[in-house]
């Protein structure tokens, strides 16, 4: 069993900053690779950015690209995400989760089989 611990979120103008955190507990965090997801008021949930086991390898989705970096450090069981240069569509409920497979990365959300309970993030205008 795998638990997974969302904190950072909260109230922020544009163009602002926020670092989320992910916090994990319960098998070997260095051994799996870790995604950060969210969803929208009224949308559906989607992949934001995705970072492989040893942390050398991540990807974005188009609309973050440049303005957020996901990294981890293992030795603290911890995943992040910085999140700059915010903007109003960047709100929503934001969730980490943890990947099935050490293969290839991936965007797909049921490619992550445990999950957090989100953090919500609002940025206004």
């Amino acid at each position: 069993q795998v638990q997974l611990v969302e904190s950072g979120g909260g109230l922020v103008q544009a163009g602002g900053s926020l670092r989320l955190s992910c916090a994990t507990s319960g098998r070997t965090f260095s051994s799996y690779h870790m995604g950060w997801f969210r969803q929208a008021p009224g949308k559906e949930r989607e992949f934001v950015a995705s970072i492989n086991w040893l942390g050398t390898s991540t990807s974005y989705a188009d609309s973050v690209k440049g303005r957020f970096t996901i990294s981890r450090v293992n030795a603290k069981n911890t995943a992040y995400l910085q999140m700059n240069s915010l903007k109003p569509e960047d709100t929503g409920v934001y969730y980490c989760a943890k990947a099935r497979s050490s293969r290839n990365l991936s965007s797909r959300q049921e490619e992550y089989d445990y999950w957090g309970q989100g953090t919500q993030v609002t940025v206004s205008s």
